[in-house]
């Protein structure tokens, strides 16, 4: 029985969590015939333009590279119908594709999204998982459509959430499990076994895209709360909180176990401080704060940011 012809891909990606499945195909006997990312944007204190993580891997495997500003341009629709792929490949690109683009390969495009869709359809499904804590979430490969993250499920793999969990650990590891789905999905279509699914749409949720503004702590919430916001906004924003009305970075943090059944303290009120930590009472319970970031300064254990001030009955917030 001789093996099935490689797929013509195009790969559309952008950021870092791209890259792995980029890889993936590469390391696949299928064939990348394009790539397509955003343009080079300004990055950095120098603001010098800077090639996404997609181009940079391209570029090393001199794969032809596509940087339109839009879609929806008739050249551009063009110069993609002429490469003539059998199916387009799409992993946080960051650009809408309009339904002539979707419907240019033979097989249209396959999306890898960062949850088990329909829940957390949007900009940010790793961080409201974690945010709203899910204490699972996974990767959908979907058929794209005209709908925002609407199309059928080809394959969902799906991982635990654990309370460890920053949105750089789930990213990462969701990055490398969308590869498997991606082969798995690939090997099905070339057998003919693909089942699409139809989404349950009573049960969708959106993920709506992060913003510097809900990174501020509420120290009146609770402390379950708070500790998902912290690890949710993880590489970012970042959560904060205001101390001699200079932001405090709070890049990690634990619940204090057992704390909800101490007398309550006023919300924000630094409670105690010692070699493991800075802990603030909360609207119930109290965090431990583990490494927060002074203004200008870089992260650090909280303990050694405690050294230099006297923190104890101060009021964060």
């Amino acid at each position: 029985m001789t093996s099935p012809a490689p797929l013509r891909i195009i790969f559309a990606g952008t950021p870092e969590f791209s890259v792995a499945p980029l890889q993936a195909l590469l390391d696949s006997p299928h064939e990348v015939i394009a790539v397509y990312t955003q343009p080079d944007r300004p990055a950095g204190r120098g603001r010098k333009l800077t090639a996404s993580p997609v181009k940079a891997l391209a570029l090393q495997h001199n794969l032809p590279v596509y940087q339109p500003e839009t879609l929806r341009d008739g050249a551009a629709q063009a110069e993609l119908a002429a490469l003539n792929a059998d199916l387009m490949v799409v992993v946080a690109y960051g650009l809408i594709l309009p339904k002539v683009v979707l419907d240019m390969p033979k097989y249209g495009c396959f999306n890898i999204h960062a949850s088990i869709l329909p829940r957390w359809r949007g900009a940010a499904p790793i961080q409201r998982a974690i945010e709203a804590g899910d204490p699972e979430t996974g990767v959908t490969i979907m058929q794209m459509d005209v709908g925002l993250d609407t199309g059928d499920m080809l394959c969902v793999l799906p991982t635990e959430i654990t309370p460890q969990d920053t949105a750089q650990t789930l990213h990462d590891r969701l990055s490398v499990l969308g590869c498997t789905a991606l082969l798995k999905t690939l090997e099905e279509l070339q057998a003919g076994q693909l089942t699409p699914i139809k989404q349950d749409e009573d049960l969708v949720t959106y993920a709506h895209k992060m913003s510097k503004e809900e990174a501020l702590l509420d120290w009146t919430q609770d402390a379950t709360t708070l500790v998902r916001k912290i690890q949710a906004f993880n590489p970012w924003p970042v959560a904060f909180t205001q101390y001699q009305e200079q932001p405090l970075r709070i890049w990690q943090a634990e619940i204090v176990q057992n704390s909800e059944k101490t007398p309550q303290k006023q919300p924000g009120l630094v409670i105690s401080v010692a070699k493991n930590g800075i802990e603030v009472a909360c609207g119930n319970g109290s965090l431990r704060l583990l490494s927060v970031q002074p203004t200008g300064k870089k992260a650090m254990p909280a303990y050694d940011f405690a050294q230099a001030r006297a923190l104890l009955n101060e009021q964060l917030g």
